[in-house]
């Protein structure tokens, strides 16, 4: 039972934590469009899409080898 508790718990605070940067991001990039483009709905190629996809990609891939306790570093024997 309580293998099911802390991934719960981390289930939901990833959940909340995720939510919270992208009501962030979006908040930046709403913000910006309105200076930059007077209301206008802003162009994003598909390089910058996927620039983007590529990068987060890469950040979730570091997140996910945190549990496996290996970091960049080599460790003493």
């Amino acid at each position: 039972m309580s293998n099911i508790n802390w991934k719960t718990k981390a289930m939901v605070l990833g959940t909340l934590i995720g939510a919270l940067i992208g009501l962030g991001a979006a908040t930046l990039f709403t913000r910006n469009a309105d200076k930059n483009s007077n209301g206008q709905a802003p162009e994003v190629s598909t390089a910058e899409a996927l620039g983007l996809a590529i990068s987060i990609i890469g950040l979730v891939r570091g997140i996910a080898s945190l549990a496996d306790g290996k970091s960049g570093k080599s460790k003493k024997k």
